[in-house]
């Protein structure tokens, strides 16, 4: 897969990351540059060694504390990284070819917590790729990974200038492409057919907005109780991948 790499970062502005699902992905992702390693002697025990050149420092909890946000749940172990390099939406979609695997597509999502619990269902569920713009989504952070569970190293992710030209080139690779609101006429599994399925999701609140919808082929919704106005975004796009992964079971 052809890639580009984002401009070097001062080393203050590599993300960290922590937790022992999240460490032990990065470390086993060949794409993923880890630069430095902080722990407990017996946290890191439990990774069975580094390689050579990585510097690693043992630390009381305490001082990992001050290494990442207050509160989080470090299990003992916190990296710097580099982030991802980028990946193109036209080699992801080349990738689709020959098999039926959904694409996700986050319309403005910038919750961090959010996207990485998407890329957790997306791994479940073996979507092909997350889409979002670039310039209105969260950056890779240590609260994202932690959310995503590893699988911020496993589902490519995908970020774009411009949301509706991507959603055009999605179409014309052959993508059934459906926007997810609550002001559907259909539901998703009266919408979803045979084809293969670009799931949209907006953002809580607002959700898609107007452009968005427009370069969708079809809106449809959830079927959800009354008593409830929406869903968490993540638990919409973890129900309807689902759905697609289940349909004509």
């Amino acid at each position: 897969m052809r890639k580009g790499h984002r401009p070097s970062q001062a080393p203050s502005n590599r993300p960290r990351f922590w937790g022992r699902h999240a460490v032990t992905a990065a470390l086993a992702n060949p794409e993923r540059v880890v630069r430095r390693v902080w722990g407990t002697r017996e946290a890191l025990a439990a990774f069975g060694g580094f390689p050579s050149d990585l510097p690693v420092t043992y630390a009381e909890v305490a001082d990992l504390g001050r290494l990442v946000p207050s509160d989080a749940p470090h299990q003992g172990v916190v990296i710097e990284v580099d982030p991802l390099p980028d990946i193109w939406l036209g080699d992801l979609l080349e990738q689709s070819e020959g098999n039926n695997r959904p694409l996700l597509i986050l319309d403005q999502v910038t919750d961090p917590h959010n996207v990485g619990a998407v890329l957790r269902s997306a791994a479940a569920f073996d979507a092909l790729g997350l889409i979002t713009q670039d310039r209105h989504a969260p950056p890779e952070s240590g609260a994202l990974a932690r959310s995503a569970s590893g699988a911020l190293e496993t589902v490519p992710w995908v970020r774009v200038v411009n949301l509706a030209r991507a959603l055009d080139e999605i179409g014309e690779a052959g993508f059934w492409r459906i926007g997810l609101t609550g002001h559907a006429p259909r539901t998703l599994g009266e919408a979803i057919g045979t084809a293969r399925v670009a799931l949209v999701l907006g953002a809580e609140g607002e959700g898609m907005r107007q452009n968005t919808e427009a370069h969708c082929d079809e809106l449809a919704k959830l079927p959800i109780s009354p008593k409830v106005e929406s869903l968490n975004v993540s638990n919409a796009a973890a129900i309807a991948l689902y759905a697609i992964a289940t349909r004509g079971a």
